[in-house]
Formats: C-alpha cells, structure tokens, sequence
C-alpha cells in the first residue's frame, strides 16, 4: 500500500515537473517580425503574400501553432489589426485597415450588473446604438481611430478609443462610475443596510429602491432612516422634529424635487409625508455643504423623485394599519411619461392597534383627551391625512429635459363636544403643504452643462374654534408662501474637475393671523423677506482618486421689506484625503445662515397639539440666525468592515428663546442668544451577504448662552450627551429581519423651587417659582425594535411584500418631556409627555 502511494506521489510530482516546463518553454517563445512569420506561411502553404512594406514595417508577432491556413490569417488579423484580402487560391493581399467591427458590454462599476438601455456615439459621425438587456452591444465598420462616448443616466459619461474594443474572443466589459448630479460624488462604501451609501464628501445617499430593512421599519420611511445615521436623532419620537448635530428641526433644509418643504410629516409627525417607492435618492448632509444650498444651518436633507424615462409601466400598491397607497409611473410616448403617487389614512374608519398607540402619543395633554369638567360632555375626535403627487418628465431631445413636479399634503382634524345631545363646542384643524415646480437640465456639448430650477410652495396651518354657550369663536392662522427661481451652469473639462456657478431668488411671505370675538382680538402679522445669491463652487479629484476637494462660496443679500437688508458671505469647505487604501481622512466646515424659523407658541397651541408657527426674521426681536461648524474626521473601510470617527464643532447664533421651546421661566421671554455644541461621532459596521451589524455612539456637549440671562449658560433643551444603537438586519434568500436597540441619555427640564417656595402667590394667575434653567434631566431613554418581511412572487408579473414589525417591544414607558403648570387651585401640576408603547403594525404590498 505505502509503495502505491509513493508511485503515486511521484507520479504528480513528475507531472507537474512537466506542466512547469512546458509553461517555460511557452513563455520563453519571443516575438519576430511580421515579415519573416508570412515567409514560413508561405513556404508551408505554398503561397504568396502581396503587401506594401511600410503596411507591416515594425510590426512583430508571437508565432502561432495554428493547423490550418484560415485559422493562422485569423490569428494574425486579431493580433495586428492588419486586413488580409483572398484575390485567388494563391495569392493574398495585406493592407491596414480603416474600419474595426467592435462590441462592448457596458456595467456599472460599483455592482457589476449591466447598464440596459446605455447610449454608444461615435464621435463627429452620425453612428449610434443602444446597449441590449445585457448591456452588451456591437457596431460595425467603425473607422479605425474613432472615439466613441458612452452615456447612461445617473453615470459619469465615457470616451473610449474604438481600437480597445474587440469582437474575439468576448465583447470588452466597460465599467461607468456613478455619478450624483448635485454633489458630484460617487460612493465609497455601503452600510447598514442596502441602499444606504457614504459618499466621499461624507454626505449619506437613501437609494429608495434599493433599501433593505431597519429594525421597527417594514417600509423605506424616509425620515425614519435617516435617525439610523450617528449625529441625527428626534428627541421626541416623531419625523417633524428631526435634531441633527443638537439643531432645531427649523434649522433643517428639506428640499423635494428642488422644492423647499414646510411639513415633513402626518399624523402631526410620526409618519413622514413623502413616498419612498418614487423617491430615487435622499441625500442627508450634515457639514460641508455644496454653495448651492442656502438655508439649513444645522443640515440639508434632498429628495429626488426617479428621473428615468422607461418604455414600460411600472408601480405599486399597498396598506398598513394606518393608510393605504399607490403609485406609478405610465410610459406615454418615447420621450413623455407620468408619475402619480396617493395615500390616505384609514384613521377615520378603522382603529388599529397602531393608531391607538399613535393616537396615545399625539393627542396626549390636549383638548382632545382631557377629562371633561362636566360629566355630561361627549368628545368625538375625526382624524384623517392624505398626500398626492405627481411628475411629468418630458425629454425635449438628448440634450435638453424639462420636468414638472407636484406634491399635495394634508391633516384634517375635527373636534366636537356634546351636552345632553346638544353641540357645546366645534373645532378643526388643517395642516396643508401645495407646492409646484418645474425644471430644465440641459447640456450645451460635451463640457457645459445647466439647470434652471422654478418653484412655489404654500403651506398652511388653520385652526378654528367655536364655544357656542358662551359665543366665543376662535381663528388662527399661519400660511407661508414661498416663490424661487435657480439657474446653475457647470463646466466639466473632464472627469477630475467640475466648477459650478449659479444664481438663486427666493421670495418668502408669512401671515400669522388670530381673531378672538370675547374679548375683542385680531392680530394679522405679515412681512415678505427676499433674497438674492450668488455662489460659486470648485470641485477637484486626483488623477488617482486619493484626494478630494470642493471649494466654495454663497453671497447671499437679505432683504426683509421695509425693515432691514443684509449681505452675508459664506464659505464651503470639503476635504478629504486617502492615506491607505482603506483608511480616509476627511475635513468640512462651512458659514450658513437662515431668515425663517420656527416659534412655539406655548399660549395659543392649535388645541394644544400643533404649537409651531413659521416667522420671518426682523432684525429686531428675531435677527437672521447664522452658524459656523467644522469638523474632522478618519474612516477605515476594507473588505465587510467599516469604522468611521468624527469630531466637529458648531456655532449657532441669532436665536430665541421662543424657537427654543422652553416651557420654564425664560418660555415668554423672546431674549435673544446663542448656542454651541462640541462632540464626537463614532460608527462600526460589518457585513457580508447575509447580514448587517453596528454600533454607533455619539457624545454631545450642547449649551446656550443668553447674556440677558441668570445664568447666562446652561445646557439646551436638545443636550444629549450620550447616544448609542446596537443594531443588525440579517438576509435569507426572501427573508428580512431587523432587530435594534437604542439608548441615549436624558434631556434637561427645569423643576420648581422646593417647598413653599416653588410658588408665588402674589400674581394671578399664581407663578412657578423655578430652579436654575435646565438644571435636572429626565430618565434615560431605552427602545427596543424588531421588523421582518418577507417577498414572492404572485405570478410572473407581480411581486408581492408583506411585513410586521413592532416599536418599543419592551413596553419601556420612557418619559419625553416633564413641565409643570398651576391648575385652578393655584396648585402646581406635573405634566409628562410619554413616548410610544407597544406599537405593532402590519402591510403587504403588490409591486409590478
């Protein structure tokens, strides 16, 4: 046995000795001239070659071991690009050639899969074609020499030389690198879940159609995803309350389609109002931003809805336990076609689980839930939302797309009581955002490029209230309207340098209206503030990728009529540089500044639920807030694992005690001040195929100082020094599964003084006499989240997704927000805002 195994072992040993050689040999065989390679031909063949001498001059080959005399000139065509012409059975002509059969097969660099549908041009001829469902495609008698452009929408386009594509023995693989026409950056790394992508100038992109799974998500909710993200929180559980870097959600830029958005969310905030399944790309940025963008000072959020046109139809429909929806998009012609997207809750008809549990969570410490003074009162509260929106894409020609957009948004609340069958009291409330825009991108040749953006937006919030037995009629208002117009030009000599100028008009109106019949009231506010800017930006990438820098500017003249005007300069900042392979440094800093904000008005509340009310700056009492940040950070990023650090600083100043919402001793006071906030972000993340891990933690020193003030600094209102998730998604052929945890510490409130103290009975109504600003803080704040779905096939057309998931499946009774108010009884209450219980839900969804 052991000598077989000897025989056998020097068997391969003495074979691989073979196979080791004879490579040797191969690879020792030199190139020769082409010349002395045709005479052995034409000895062994018995032929003759006719060729002019400069056609092969210099030319040298590899010889072949070819059998035949077809498959030698084959061999020799390949690797010259010389044409070898029959004139009879002996006889063969050798010229150059002056055309090239050539085929390609275009993909996308960042997953490999083809792009169908891409372009080929063959530069300065009227020859063209369109890459097949596999992305391959093929063109024949290409002049030799000629330059071809290849194009695909949302991809850097590619010049190419046709002499590097071949036909034999595979159609060349071309790789275009992705391109995001707003911040001219292609992706780095993706993480958390698919769909969810770091760009190298730090922003984070949502690909809508493309996101897998969050824990307590079962749908792509845009505003909930972005919490997922270190540095972007909602401190009180809802998507119109989004806090990034320790802002107000006032402080947030929120644009859709181009246009700016005044209401983000239902339910009065815990569902956002923008479809996912449209929605092409969310690009959140946190610091570094583009000199495109004004407004925002603590962050931008983008939205843009898909942009292709497709000779085919495709949508969707599907319900939950709070709404259903639709949506679509309908090919009219080759260069026509037409978006449509509807929700509306089943609030009003249906009580689910969930919307018990939101219902809980919104109306809480309002009109709506609290106990009657008179047993005999009946209360019945009608709640309803709905969104609407729609696109036309229209594709002029090549070079020139217009787009019009739309977007409908609406809560309706109606409120009745009832006494001994007759009305007491009637109340509504209406929160709508109508906005309309339009769009023109084209390309003036192969280097410049503009798009010129037109929107109006409206947005308003209407209250009203009827005490019949004492005939006391109530109105309030808030309306904004909002005019713009953007024309950016950017010229792109080449792939390495991009420098983008623009101009920006944006008109703001706001109304805030009351009317009081007992006793006699009318305040109608308005004001108009214009504004005028003018930026400029540069945008550089190495030949080798390893640095990266956007330079830029915005000159922003602030108008507000009749009152003041000011001219703002702001600069941009955004750096980054590969030290390794896998590790980044990056650095961003930028000046921003904002004439609209938000004030939270604690004594006339919109029935105690909808307490903000957009205001313009004055000036005066509310000047234009401005801010400053930087930041640096490191990332390393190979193979599953990615691990980001970063530190930044930001400065926010020219705000109000009333924007801040305060419900202590300083939320009347209307005194002006500033805030800064230092802290650290940290993300660790590894995945593979089948699963998503990570843990992020960020730590936050967030303070105000108001100089009119005692004390002049203490902790804000959104201090959250500790922030940490544990989080992972795990994939299983059609199974998702999500599963997280969430901690942060708590926030600061303000208690009373203690004993007899804590109230001054000298005024009436009796005053809280209160401790030092901020000086307590709430208990931590703990949730646990699960989500799964599941996808198959109806048929061979229709995709189908069904989902559960739960919120908060501990039932951890975590308290929001504490503040205290004197009762009828010159009595001091404690008031407790709670955040979601148990909150489960449930959807299924047709695609096709």
């Amino acid at each position: 046995m052991q000598n077989k195994r000897i025989a056998v072992l020097l068997f391969h040993v003495l074979l691989l000795c073979f196979i080791c050689i004879g490579s040797a040999q191969e690879g020792s065989i030199s190139s020769i001239p082409l010349k002395t390679h045709l005479k052995t031909i034409e000895k062994t063949f018995n032929i003759k070659f006719s060729f002019i001498d400069d056609a092969v001059t210099g030319i040298t080959i590899i010889p072949d071991s070819k059998n035949t005399l077809e498959t030698h000139l084959d061999y020799i065509s390949q690797q010259t690009k010389l044409e070898i012409k029959r004139l009879s059975d002996r006889y063969y002509a050798i010229s150059k050639k002056t055309t090239l059969n050539i085929c390609g097969q275009i993909l996308d660099n960042y997953k490999s899969k083809p792009l169908a549908g891409a372009t080929i041009q063959v530069i300065n001829t009227a020859t063209a074609t369109i890459a097949d469902e596999n992305g391959i495609f093929e063109l024949s008698n290409i002049p030799l020499g000629a330059l071809l452009q290849i194009k695909f929408l949302g991809y850097k386009p590619l010049f190419i030389q046709a002499d590097a594509l071949t036909q034999q023995p595979s159609c060349t693989k071309i790789a275009l690198a992705l391109k995001y026409q707003q911040l001219k950056e292609v992706i780095v790394y993706q993480f958390l879940t698919t769909g969810l992508q770091k760009n190298t100038d730090g922003s984070i992109t949502i690909n809508a159609s493309d996101f897998g799974i969050l824990p307590g998500q079962i749908e792509p909710d845009i505003l909930k995803t972005i919490q997922a993200l270190p540095g972007i929180k909602s401190i009180d559980e809802t998507v119109s309350d989004i806090n990034i870097r320790g802002g107000t959600n006032d402080q947030n830029l929120m644009l859709w389609d181009g246009i700016k958005m005044y209401q983000s969310g239902h339910f009065f905030g815990l569902i956002s109002a923008f479809n996912p399944y449209l929605t092409e790309n969310i690009v959140s940025i946190k610091n570094g931003t583009s000199a495109q963008y004004g407004d925002g000072v603590s962050g931008v959020l983008s939205m843009q809805t898909k942009d292709k046109l497709t000779d085919s139809f495709f949508g969707g429909a599907g319900i939950n336990f709070i709404s259903g929806d639709a949506f679509g998009q309908i090919p009219v012609t080759d260069k026509i076609a037409v978006q449509f997207s509807g929700r509306r809750s089943a609030t009003d008809f249906f009580n689910s689980p969930t919307y018990d549990q939101f219902f809980d969570k919104v109306f809480q410490d309002s009109k709506i839930v609290e106990t009657p003074t008179e047993r005999d009162i009946k209360r019945d509260a009608n709640f309803y939302f709905y969104d609407f929106t729609g696109k036309l894409l229209y594709n002029i020609n090549d070079n020139h797309k217009l787009r019009w957009s739309f977007i409908n948004i609406g809560n309706t609340l109606d409120f009745t009581e009832t006494q001994s069958n007759a009305p007491f009291s009637e109340s509504s409330l209406d929160q709508t955002n109508l906005s309309f825009g339009s769009s023109l991108k084209s390309s003036w040749g192969n280097y410049f490029s503009t798009d010129l953006n037109i929107y109006y937006t409206q947005y308003k919030l209407k209250a009203q209230n009827n005490a019949i037995p004492v005939s006391q009629k109530l109105a309030q208002e808030n309306e904004v309207l909002e005019t713009a117009i953007k024309l950016t030009t950017k010229y792109q000599p080449n792939d390495n340098f991009h420098w983008l100028n623009g101009y920006n008009f944006n008109e703001v109106g706001i109304t805030n209206f009351t009317f009081v019949t007992q006793p006699p009231f009318t305040s109608n506010i308005k004001g108009v503030i214009r504004t005028h800017a003018l930026f400029s930006e540069v945008d550089y990438s190495s030949p080798n990728d390893k640095f990266h820098a956007t330079l830029g500017g915005r000159l922003n003249l602030i108008e507000n009529i009749n009152t003041f005007s000011e001219t703002i300069l702001e600069p941009r900042i955004n750096l980054s540089y590969a030290v390794h392979d896998f590790v980044k440094l990056e650095a961003q800093g930028e000046f921003k500044s904002q004439s609209t904000n938000q004030v939270i008005d604690l004594e006339q509340n919109f029935l105690g639920i909808e307490k903000r009310r957009w205001v313009l700056s004055d000036g005066e009492q509310l000047p234009i807030t401005k801010s400053k940040q930087g930041s640096l950070g490191i990332n390393y990023d190979h193979h599953n694992l990615y691990i980001g650090l970063e530190g930044f600083y930001k400065e926010v100043k020219g705000i109000s005690t009333a924007t801040q919402g305060f419900q202590n001793q300083n939320q009347f006071h209307g005194e002006i001040g500033q805030y800064a906030i230092k802290g650290i972000e940290f993300l660790i993340n590894t995945k593979n195929k089948y699963y998503s891990a990570w843990l992020s933690y960020a730590y936050n020193k967030n303070d105000y100082t108001f100089k009119t003030l005692s004390p002049s600094n203490f902790p804000n209102n959104l201090d959250i020094r500790h922030t940490a998730t544990l989080a992972g998604t795990y994939n299983y052929k059609n199974l998702k599964l999500g599963l997280g945890f969430t901690y942060r510490s708590g926030t600061p409130y303000t208690k009373p003084q203690e004993g007899d103290a804590a109230i001054n009975q000298n005024f009436f109504p009796a005053q809280i006499n209160y401790q030092e600003a901020n000086s307590s803080r709430l208990p931590e704040y703990t949730r646990a989240d699960a989500s799964a779905t599941y996808n198959f096939k109806l048929n061979q057309k229709l995709n189908a997704v069904v989902g559960a998931s739960i919120l908060n499946f501990t039932g951890k009774e975590n308290i929001l927000n504490t503040y205290y108010r004197v009762n009828t009884d010159n009595e001091i209450e404690t008031v407790q805002r709670l955040s979601l219980g148990v909150t489960p839900n449930f959807s299924f969804r047709i695609l096709f």
